[in-house]
């Protein structure tokens, strides 16, 4: 069971923030915080896009939004090997469960393309009184909905990607006064998500399949930022991820620093679940006993930004154009006009070729 939660940037989360150093921090996800408690958790993880739709794509199939970003261009139609696609080749039921209008935001579309056997929107879930009005079904009710409509043919892979945690910043009406206002206008509905989360878990607990499950947990991107750690270039794509199960065989506990991104959630399921056939991946399984070398990749609309060993790179799609150090997180002292060392004169190679091999694999419709 994937979870994509709209725009849940790794700021609002506490159990994410320990290390950080946040002078005043506060949690807005009190649920999201325990549940971290009883899982394997990661608070160095990165986005790879900065729409909805790259989350989708990134967390899904692996594949990251770069500058020109790969959801919107024409090649996104093509046959993509995704978790989707693993799971229909080891005989899974594939669905996908999104409040909004069908069609909306290209999850319908993109969802065809990956090859999920069901798509379960607005329509399917058929109680407009439920609507927010603006977006979609608020999260409470559709997340009840896909507890008790999944799993009704074994074993499944069911991905839902949340609506309420986002502008215009509404809850309904019975929670006025409930949550925490905070100090930007996120807050108060990311805790009404995280709310829907616990009661999701409440009835999800009582179903067959509950026990033998696997439960991923991240945000599709960032949004409002009420601390300065979180305004710095690379934090705007922060962002969870958790692993949890309640079968003890997977060994999902504990907190791993070591940097992860939205790509590496597919071939670490496809690991999780024992898919041993070859995969197209550039991200990596971060449950692997083999230790795969990290090149974490972003865009921010202009550069491609790469995290590469201990330092991070941008990329104008022609040459290195800015070298960091890996903590230098706002890219504040650009160290390209100083000597190279061995280790950045190949490490700036290694981006560039992992940009020609993406695009090679994207033009040339190689991701299957």
């Amino acid at each position: 069971v994937i979870f994509i939660v709209e725009s849940f940037g790794r700021e609002y989360s506490g159990a994410f923030n320990k290390d950080k150093n946040i002078k005043g921090y506060v949690s807005y996800t009190p649920f999201i915080d325990s549940l971290a408690g009883q899982s394997l958790i990661f608070p160095n993880m990165f986005a790879n896009g900065r729409q909805s739709i790259h989350g989708m794509s990134s967390v899904l199939a692996g594949i990251p939004s770069l500058t020109d970003a790969f959801t919107s261009s024409p090649y996104s139609n093509q046959k993509i090997q995704s978790i989707v696609s693993v799971c229909n080749d080891l005989g899974y039921d594939t669905s996908f469960y999104h409040g909004a209008p069908n069609g909306s935001m290209g999850f319908l579309g993109f969802g065809n393309i990956l090859g999920f056997k069901h798509y379960f929107g607005k329509n399917e879930y058929n109680h407009d009184e439920d609507f927010d009005g603006m977006w979609a079904i608020w999260d409470e009710p559709f997340l009840q909905y896909f507890a008790k409509n999944v799993g009704k043919k074994q074993p499944f892979m069911a991905t839902v990607f949340t609506a309420s945690s986002h502008h215009p910043f509404k809850i309904p009406e019975k929670y006025k006064g409930k949550f925490k206002k905070g100090t930007i206008e996120m807050h108060e509905p990311i805790q009404y998500t995280d709310y829907a989360i616990k009661k999701y878990f409440e009835t999800a607990k009582k179903e067959p399949w509950f026990n033998n499950t696997i439960f991923v947990f991240t945000g599709d991107h960032t949004n409002e930022i009420a601390y300065g750690e979180y305004e710095k270039a690379m934090n705007r794509f922060a962002v969870p991820l958790i692993l949890y199960s309640p079968n003890p065989a997977y060994n999902l506990k504990g907190v791993n620093p070591e940097t992860a991104q939205q790509i590496d959630i597919y071939p670490t399921l496809a690991d999780l679940i024992g898919y041993n056939k070859q995969i197209r991946s550039w991200g990596r399984s971060l449950v692997s006993d083999k230790k795969y070398p990290s090149i974490v990749v972003n865009s921010d609309g202009s550069s491609e930004q790469f995290i590469i060993g201990n330092h991070m790179y941008r990329f104008d799609g022609k040459e290195i154009t800015g070298v960091y150090e890996k903590n230098d997180l706002g890219f504040t002292n650009n160290l390209i006009g100083k000597p190279k060392t061995p280790e950045i004169e190949k490490e700036m190679q290694t981006a560039k070729a992992w940009y020609q091999d993406y695009m090679d694999r994207v033009i040339n419709r190689k991701l299957k």
